[in-house]
């Protein structure tokens, strides 16, 4: 379930809400009780299977050498 995190405007707290995807927008009480709180922004950061390149980019070519080759230049 997502966790949605919201700051109190009247003290200031921050807390977090686990809640469906569904009531996102709802608002929420701090847990002091106050009723003025807005959402924050959240950052997510994702990454492919195998903790590569999303999007199933290939890994640049492993070699030697000063030119990327693997001989001399």
């Amino acid at each position: 379930m997502p966790r949605y995190e919201f700051r109190c405007r009247a003290c200031g707290d921050t807390f977090e809400v686990n809640r469906p995807m569904a009531q996102a927008g709802e608002p929420a009480s701090c847990p002091q009780g106050h009723a003025d709180t807005v959402k924050l922004l959240s950052t997510v950061a994702v990454t492919g299977r195998g903790g590569g390149p999303v999007g199933g980019a290939p890994p640049a070519p492993a070699g030697g050498g000063c030119c990327g080759g693997g001989g001399c230049c």
